[in-house]
C-alpha cells in the first residue's frame, strides 16, 4: 500500500477504477456505450482527480460534472439510479484500498461520497425541470 502523492498514482488509481467500471455488470453497459474515446476519458478524468486530490495538473476550472452526468442520464432514457452510484462508490472505495492509504485516499473516499450525492440529486432534479417545461 502506498499514499497518492504523484499524477502517476492519480492515474494508476484512474486506470484502475475504470477497468473494472467496465467490466462491471450494471454500470459497464452504461460507460461502454456513453464513453466513445476511453484513452481521452481517462486522461481527462485523471486530471480532474490530480486537481480534487493533488491540488495540481491542469484540471483547474476545467470541469463540469454535473451536466454531463445529465446527459449520461438522457442517454440512457433517465435510467441511471442510486444503485448505480452505490456501485459506483463500491468500486471507487475498493480500488482505494486495494492500491491506496493515507490522507489522500480517504478525502478521495470523502469527496467521491458527496460527489455521488450531489450528482444523483441534480439528475433527479433534471428530470423533474424537464417534465414540468415538456
Amino acid at each position: 500500500m502506498k499514499k497518492i502523492e504523484s499524477r502517476e498514482d492519480v492515474s494508476l488509481l484512474v486506470r484502475s477504477f475504470y477497468a473494472r467500471i467496465r467490466k462491471h455488470d450494471s454500470l459497464g453497459p452504461i460507460f461502454n456505450e456513453v464513453v466513445q474515446d476511453w484513452e481521452s476519458h481517462l486522461e481527462r478524468l485523471t486530471d480532474f482527480w490530480e486537481m480534487i486530490l493533488l491540488q495540481s495538473g491542469p484540471g483547474a476550472g476545467k470541469f463540469s460534472p454535473v451536466p454531463v452526468h445529465k446527459e449520461v442520464d438522457a442517454i440512457t432514457g433517465n435510467t441511471v439510479t442510486q444503485a448505480h452510484f452505490g456501485n459506483w462508490l463500491e468500486l471507487w472505495f475498493s480500488t482505494l484500498d486495494t492500491y491506496f492509504e493515507g490522507k489522500h485516499a480517504d478525502y478521495a473516499k470523502e469527496h467521491a461520497r458527496n460527489m455521488a450525492h450531489i450528482l444523483f440529486f441534480r439528475i433527479v432534479e433534471g428530470r423533474g425541470a424537464a417534465k414540468k417545461s415538456s
